[in-house]
C-alpha cells in the first residue's frame, strides 16, 4: 500500500509529558482532598481535554466547571513547559523533520490547542507539521478515530495511506480504527494493553526504533506525495 503521510501523537511519542499530566491531575484532585489513582489516569489517557476535565471535576468533587478545571491543569502544564520540565525525547525533533522531508506530516493529539502550539513553537517544529489536530477540535477523543480521521483530512490524504505513531492503548485503538498503518512505541511507564498493542503493524522501542520504522515504511511504500520532497 502506498503511504503518503505520517501522523504523530504528541504525549509519550514526541514529548516526555505523560507523567506530568498525571502529576497535574493528582495536584488538582488533592486541592479537594481526593486521591487520584493510577486507575483514574488509565481511564482518562487519550481523552480530549473537555472529556478528562469533566471527569476530573466530577471525580474531585470540586464544584468547578469542566472549563475551569481544564484551565487550571493546562496552566500547570504550560508552566512545566516554560520551566524546562517538558522536553522532547532525544531524537524526536529530528524524526519529525526527517519524515517531513519525505511526506506531509500531521499531529493527532489529546493535548489542548494552547499547549500544542506552545510546545511546537518552543521546539521550532511548527513549520514541520502540515496539519495539527487537538481532539478537543473533533467530536470524540481517543479511542474514537475522530482525531486521526481529521488529521488525514487536513493533510489531504486518505487515512489508509497514512502511518500513525502511537504509545498508549487508546491512541493505538484510535489510529487503527481510523485505518492508519500503526507503529507502536510502547510507553514503559504507562504500557499499552496487549489487545491494543496487537493492532499495530510494527512495535518498536523508543524514538530511534520509531524513526527507523517510519522512514523504512515510507521508503518501501511511498510515492512522492503532493507537497513532499524526495
Amino acid at each position: 500500500m502506498e503511504l503518503r503521510a505520517v501522523v504523530f501523537d504528541l504525549d509519550g511519542v514526541l514529548l516526555e509529558s505523560e507523567h506530568l499530566w498525571e502529576e497535574m491531575w493528582v495536584r488538582y484532585a488533592e486541592r479537594f482532598a481526593v486521591r487520584w489513582t493510577p486507575e483514574d489516569t488509565a481511564h482518562v489517557q487519550g481523552m480530549s481535554a473537555p472529556e478528562w476535565s469533566a471527569y476530573l471535576a466530577e471525580r474531585s468533587g470540586s464544584g468547578e466547571s469542566a472549563e475551569a478545571c481544564e484551565r487550571a491543569v493546562v496552566d500547570d502544564m504550560v508552566a512545566a513547559l516554560e520551566s524546562g520540565r517538558m522536553e522532547p525525547y532525544p531524537g524526536a525533533v529530528a524524526m519529525v523533520r526527517d519524515a517531513a522531508e519525505k511526506v506531509p506530516v500531521g499531529l493527532a493529539t489529546s493535548a489542548p490547542r494552547r499547549l500544542v502550539d506552545a510546545v511546537l513553537a518552543r521546539n521550532d517544529l511548527t513549520a514541520s507539521f502540515t496539519a495539527t489536530v487537538s481532539s478537543a477540535e473533533v467530536a470524540r477523543g481517543k479511542p474514537s478515530p475522530d482525531v486521526y480521521v481529521e488529521a488525514a483530512a487536513r493533510l489531504g490524504v486518505d487515512p489508509g495511506h497514512c502511518v500513525g505513531v502511537e504509545d498508549s492503548s487508546n491512541g493505538l485503538r484510535a489510529a487503527h480504527a481510523a485505518g492508519l498503518t500503526v507503529v507502536a512505541v510502547p510507553n514503559p511507564t504507562y504500557p499499552p494493553k496487549s489487545d491494543a498493542l496487537a493492532l499495530a503493524t510494527t512495535v518498536v522501542d523508543g524514538v530511534a526504533g520509531a524513526r527507523e520504522a517510519v522512514l523504512g515504511l515510507l521508503d518501501t511504500h511511498s510515492a512522492t506525495a503532493p507537497g513532499a520532497t524526495r
